[in-house]
């Protein structure tokens, strides 16, 4: 499957996620650039590795340093047998694994002539004065440029994408587009029903379907000027006319020319981005730090030793010179000896979770470099997690406990300390999900020899098996593995990746959820040490959450949507739960919208969508539950839904049931001239395009868009592409078999057409008019005796005894389905009916299949900044300043912290406790007097209410004999009595609410009660 670069091709199954983030324009572009990386430790790796996943034309590798015992610290495809060997030729046969499409080579010189054959070059450990030669020959050729360096828990970054640098997209985000309410003379635009448009001053706006001042739709951008949430501004061309109705404006991304300078200047003169604006002051600091590094390193030929104070001294030295050389960098600050002491301490550490933040950012910078898409960084940027480090009572950390000890763990000892090092080997995690995010995580974790240790453990659970959408992030996974498990092949790839965790690591397909609890039972969840969701929804993510809370147990949360990433810190007993926050709902369509006044694509999409499940899922789902269920029409009279609708289809879906192809295409057929054509006559019927309300306005005005009836034309590729999928799909059900010839259905189609009659529109006909009016056919029963004859006209069941339909499950990474092309062929007719511009099947897909977008840069990132708080987990810190929850945005770039909220407090009789982490906790069978009573001489609190699950099991206000039989009876048999059902086996830990009064007789809130059985 070779890329066709003459034809712009490209794999759309593999990079379907990242085509959905990047576009196809800029990944095009990325296939014509050949990008060189220098230096193979871990963060030349890192970015390697997010490279090619990417897929750019060519990736070279440089490093002919031989591999070093320590090197296995964060650079995940290197072996202890490798040790010796050239770095770049012993990773390139492993890196080649990751993506087919991306030529891997190794080249053995950096000469001037072969720099100049690269589009992109990148160095990671390369001496200052190195960055500064290659840079001076990459500027002058407008080559890219990009340089980094991790030391410990330090990093840094410069970007050099040359004096005239072209962004072409700097967000990436969907062009706003609006419904305009009026336009006055002096260019002043409001939007339609207070919609905000959403732009800044400055963007750029292009109009259509303006009337009156229809010189705004030649397709010229207009600069606009932000006026509020509602309104902009343009300048009006002179001839502009006066505006009447009507006009739609939409966004253009204007280009935008950026120029860096190179990196002797920005030495002097540095222009930062900041990663923590609680740390402003740092950048400048580490602007000379890490300068006295390399003076350090050329002086030494090495850099300064673990916690050495001579050399610590001579690098706050050396970084005073250089800002006394340069007194422009520090201004009227000194140098901060403190931190620059620490990053001669931990100058040779290389933690893999840095290693992971600085390998997704600069994997990032370089796919800008070659495609324009986003703003890049401009054009330093350092970063420090000192928080990070343990508590030095607990964990010392001195020359002698951060020594080299000949270990693969070595360079990250050097940072923590061999004791904390230990703490870190004997954790035991669960870690919930193995796709993006979980294999970044557990590759992550074997560099750090997490759980490797003699009391050490992770599980990994995940449902899932491997697709091939999947490869393109999920870096553990090889195109062999596809149709295999995630959780398991996932386990074996790190326990390769680290042999410390073999038989350490533990896989399991179970689905963490509520009818799995009898095998994430007590016993595991209090045989762990925290938690960490790598989950891809809500639903699942507040699950996990509300067991770590009653359990206590610390979770590492994490999410990423294209260049965007967060993460969050629950701590038992110090901050908020994941649950304690919620985004707000998804904003709907509404059903009069969907049904009848599209505006845009959207909305298409989503009714195609809806007749997809309707034709191919829920009508022969009906048919099968009327086959085998006696009393389906009886039960279906009952319901309060369209009993007529679903009578109908099925008295349709088998008295007309295919019995050939044929009969499928003709189906289609007939479907296409009734969506697309007859209903739209209707509608206009009910609606003409001059009818007006009854205020006198006219009716088809502002979002609503009167539509034209279409007529089948077999060479329009949607009209035709909905009549194939919708006989491919109903062929499926009926379990035919689809033919792909295309003149059967020209042949099928014209026979069809012969016989085709004009549509007369039916009065009496209702239709929603607005979507805050009721819904006209809400209430309408369905006559009595249409029903019975709907009814009768069901053939007999029994007369179709083992005769069944198959109902198709939509799956949207299947081309040859036929699910996407007829959901796109549809939405599109249904967008010509309307004049809304029609959308490719790769936007259709996107939208119909809820795909979140995805990048192997932004889970990098995410799941660095997650070992780094990990790192804090594992050290037991409690203080919530210690902690961060992140939010960056890749393409901006923009980076934010924020310390996690504190859990919320409460009292009851002068008794504080925590509303989420608190509880009062019972043991034994107990019966209901003696919890009352417990309550009452123990709290000072008088019961009211006690319930389990929905039950409720006491009530002040029981009659005095329901009372009498309950008090004496245990716990587990009150709750079977009034739930009829008995408490599971496995339950060790029965779940109470309680309303109470206090001592004051005041109801008050408090926790919930655990009685452990």
């Amino acid at each position: 499957m070779e890329i066709d670069k003459q034809e712009n091709k490209m794999d759309e199954g593999l990079y379907s996620r990242q085509l959905y983030v990047l576009g196809k324009d800029a990944m095009l572009k990325m296939q014509n650039s050949n990008v060189l990386i220098i230096g193979l430790k871990g963060l030349g790796m890192e970015i390697a590795k997010n490279v090619a996943l990417a897929g750019v034309k060519s990736l070279s590798l440089y490093d002919p340093t031989p591999v070093a015992l320590s090197d296995l610290s964060s650079q995940f495809f290197l072996s202890p047998e490798d040790v010796g060997k050239p770095r770049a030729l012993t990773s390139s046969v492993k890196l080649s694994e990751l993506n087919q499409y991306v030529p891997i080579s190794v080249i053995s010189e950096l000469s001037e002539l072969t720099l100049a054959t690269f589009q992109v070059v990148v160095a990671t450990e390369t001496s200052l004065e190195q960055q500064v030669q290659i840079n001076t020959l990459t500027h002058a050729r407008n080559i890219k440029f990009i340089a980094a360096d991790v030391r410990g828990l330090f990093a840094q970054a410069f970007v050099d994408l040359g004096p005239d640098f072209t962004v072409i997209d700097s967000t990436g985000e969907e062009p706003v587009q609006g419904i305009i309410s009026d336009i006055e003379t002096d260019g002043t635009i409001t939007m339609l029903d207070d919609n905000r448009h959403g732009m800044e001053s400055g963007d750029y706006v292009r109009f259509t379907e303006v009337e009156g001042m229809e010189a705004l739709n030649d397709g010229t951008p207009y600069k606009i000027q932000n006026l509020g949430p509602y309104a902009f501004k343009v300048e009006l061309p002179a001839n502009a006319g006066s505006y009447a109705k009507g006009g739609i404006f939409t966004q253009v991304k204007m280009p935008q020319q950026v120029s860096f300078q190179p990196l002797l200047q920005q030495l002097q003169a540095p222009e930062y981005v900041y990663s923590d604006f609680a740390k402003f002051d740092r950048p400048p600091q580490y602007h000379v730090g890490f300068q006295a590094l390399h003076a350090f390193q050329t002086r030494h030929s090495q850099l300064p030793r673990p916690h050495h104070a001579e050399d610590a001294a001579e690098l706050v030295r050396l970084a005073k010179e250089i800002a006394v050389q340069v007194p422009a960098i520090l201004g009227e600050a000194a140098v901060n000896e403190k931190l620059i002491t620490e990053l001669a301490y931990q100058a040779r550490g290389d933690i893999p979770g840095m290693v992971a933040v600085y390998g997704g950012l600069l994997a990032q910078e370089v796919l800008k470099a070659c495609s324009g898409k986003f703003n890049p960084v401009k054009q330093w940027l350092y970063f420090d997690s000192l928080e990070s480090l343990p508590d030095a009572e607990k964990y010392p950390r001195s020359e002698e406990t951060c020594k080299p000890t000949g270990s693969r763990y070595d360079n990250q000892v050097a940072v923590f300390g061999a004791a904390y090092q230990k703490a870190i080997a004997d954790v035991r995690v669960f870690l919930v999900g193995s796709g993006a995010i979980g294999c970044e995580m557990l590759k992550n974790w074997a560099m750090m020899g997490l759980g490797s240790g003699e009391h050490g453990k992770i599980i990994v659970t995940d449902m899932d098996s491997i697709e091939k959408s999947n490869l393109n992030r999920q870096f553990l996974f090889r195109p062999k593995d596809v149709g295999k498990n995630k959780s398991e092949v996932a386990a074996a790839a790190v326990s390769q990746m680290n042999p410390d965790l073999a038989g350490k690591i533990q896989a399991s397909l179970e689905k963490v959820g509520a009818d799995t609890e009898h095998i994430f039972d007590d016993a595991f969840w209090n045989g762990i040490d925290f938690v960490t969701n790598a989950l891809d929804n809500v639903e699942a993510r507040t699950y996990v959450d509300r067991r770590c809370v009653f359990y206590k147990k610390a979770l590492l949360e994490s999410g990423t949507l294209g260049t965007k990433g967060n993460t969050q810190v629950v701590i038992p007993d110090v901050t908020e739960s994941y649950s304690s926050s919620q985004d707000p709902p998804e904003k709907s369509i509404p059903l009069c919208t969907l049904r009848s006044f599209p505006n845009k694509i959207d909305h298409t999409i989503a009714w195609a969508k809806s007749l997809f499940q309707g034709y191919f899922a829920d009508a022969p789902e009906n048919v099968n539950l009327y086959l085998t269920q006696p009393d389906f029409v009886e039960s279906t009279l009952k319901s309060s839904g369209d009993v007529k609708g679903v009578l109908e289809t099925v008295s349709t879906y088998l008295n007309e049931r295919p019995y050939a192809f044929d009969d499928c295409i003709k189906w289609a057929r007939l479907q296409f001239e009734e969506k697309f054509n007859h209903e739209i006559h209707q509608l206009l019927y009910n609606f003409p395009k001059d009818a007006t309300t009854s205020a006198g306005a006219p009716f088809w005005s502002g979002p609503k868009r009167a539509p034209e009836a279409l007529q089948f034309d077999i060479n329009n590729e949607d009209h035709y592409h909905f009549v194939v999928a919708g006989a491919n799909l109903l062929a499926f059900i009926y379990g035919l078999k689809g033919d792909a010839m295309p003149e059967t259905y020209k042949r099928v189609i014209a026979e069809v057409e012969a016989t085709l009659e004009p549509f007369t529109p039916k009065s009496g006909v209702k239709i929603q008019a607005n979507d805050n009016d009721p819904d006209p056919n809400a209430d309408v029963s369905a006559d009595d005796d249409v029903v019975r004859k709907l009814a009768g006209s069901l053939p007999a069941s029994a007369s179709l005894a083992g005769y069944r339909l198959t109902p198709v499950e939509f799956e949207k990474d299947d081309d040859t389905n036929h699910h996407i092309e007829f959901i796109a062929a549809a939405s599109n007719c249904r967008a010509l009916n309307y004049a809304i511009e029609t959308a490719d099947r790769q936007k259709t897909k996107f939208i119909a299949g809820r795909i979140i977008p995805a990048i192997a840069t932004t889970t990098s990132l995410v799941t660095g900044l997650i070992c780094l708080e990990l790192y804090k987990v594992v050290a037991g810190k409690t203080d919530v300043e210690q902690y961060k929850n992140g939010f960056i945005n890749l393409a901006l770039p923009f980076f934010g912290f924020s310390e996690p909220i504190a859990s919320q407090k409460s009292k009851y009789n002068d008794k504080e406790f925590d509303k989420i982490w608190s509880r009062f906790e019972l043991e034994g069978n107990l019966t209901l007097r003696q919890i009352i009573d417990h309550f009452e001489q123990k709290e000072g609190l008088e019961i009211t209410m006690l319930s389990y699950d929905v039950s409720l099991l006491y009530a002040s206000f029981f009659p005095p004999k329901k009372l009498k039989d309950r008090y004496d009876l245990k716990i587990t048999d009150l709750i079977k009595e009034v739930s009829k059902k008995d408490v599971e086996p496995h339950v060790k830990n029965i779940i109470l609410e309680v309303c109470v009064d206090d001592k004051e007789g005041e109801d008050v809130e408090v926790p919930f009660v655990c009685i452990k059985l």
